[in-house]
């Protein structure tokens, strides 16, 4: 295949994390494809290749459908040609989508969520579908393996949601920021995310209460309404094209994340950051707004 056309440094995408591959995790159902398109579109913008990994497992009990059980090798051989199938047609499809993407494969056996975290060490992003199961299921369930991918992936995890995620005319992303350091990195990929897609960002501080509101909260949000103008400003001038708008609010961060995403192209989220001052907890959050955002939900681990 034909390798993408390298980017000016005035684009968007010549500000992007270099050819480190976009990594997506490929469902073996062919009626969930919107984690692979999301990462081809996300590839072609980026001028990235994109690698499509399927994780087979190993041969169990449950595997099997004929009365009399083949040989172990016989086995692993029909569950690799399977896999093999599964990653062929996805193939097609992002090619299909994207005829110039630089693509390939990658089928492995084992634990899924060792196999994406260890890919996540090279990628540019990991990309993985989610079902919307019931909060159990995607806690419990053996469905679920975003949020242990989560927990250790090396690079921004993005979880996309099926169906298809509708969103408004004039497009736009939602981060969330806690006022530490550390949120600095999800606040870096809101911009560059959003400047790629010429969509804006809304920038949202929540400030949860806590069981007591006995002392004067003006201060500390006044504080906070400063110190979130101070962390967007300077990522601002690097990406003027990028209409800002940002807030301080009141409520659970979870509920009001995922409302204020609720037509967005994406909300970005950092998973380890904690705030400065009370009541302000991003890092718990990011799992919280995987099981309630409708919209592909981006979690940047915390660098180093």
């Amino acid at each position: 295949m034909s390798a993408p056309v390298p980017a000016s440094q005035d684009d968007p995408a010549a500000r992007s994390t270099g050819r480190r591959p976009i990594v997506v995790g490929v469902d073996p159902d062919r009626a969930h494809r919107m984690a692979p398109a999301w990462a081809a579109d996300e590839a072609t913008r980026r001028r990235l290749p994109l690698r499509l990994v399927h994780v087979e497992g190993v041969p169990t009990p449950g595997d099997r459908k004929e009365a009399v059980p083949p040989s172990w090798e016989g086995w692993n051989a029909a569950l690799h040609e399977a896999g093999k199938q599964v990653l062929e047609e996805a193939a097609e499809f992002v090619t299909a989508r994207h005829p110039h993407l630089e693509v390939d494969t990658l089928l492995a056996e084992g634990d899924p969520v060792w196999t994406l975290c260890e890919q996540s060490r090279d990628a540019a992003s990991l990309v993985l579908g989610s079902r919307h199961l019931s909060r159990r299921q995607e806690v419990f369930g053996s469905a679920s393996i975003a949020l242990p991918v989560m927990a250790r992936t090396h690079c921004p995890l993005v979880v996309v949601p099926e169906p298809e995620h509708i969103t408004q005319d004039r497009p736009y992303y939602v981060v969330g920021v806690d006022g530490s350091e550390r949120s600095a990195a999800a606040v870096d990929v809101a911009f560059e995310e959003a400047a790629l897609r010429g969509a804006g960002l809304r920038a949202l501080l929540v400030w949860e209460h806590g069981p007591l509101r006995v002392f004067d909260e003006s201060g500390p949000q006044e504080e906070s309404r400063r110190l979130l103008s101070e962390i967007m400003a300077g990522r601002h001038a690097r990406y003027p094209e990028v209409e800002l708008h940002h807030e301080v609010v009141a409520g659970h961060p979870v509920q009001v994340l995922t409302e204020a995403s609720a037509h967005a192209l994406g909300l970005v989220v950092g998973t380890r950051g904690r705030g400065g001052f009370a009541g302000m907890l991003l890092g718990s959050v990011s799992q919280g707004v995987l099981h309630h955002a409708r919209c592909p939900v981006i979690a940047v681990p915390t660098r180093g």
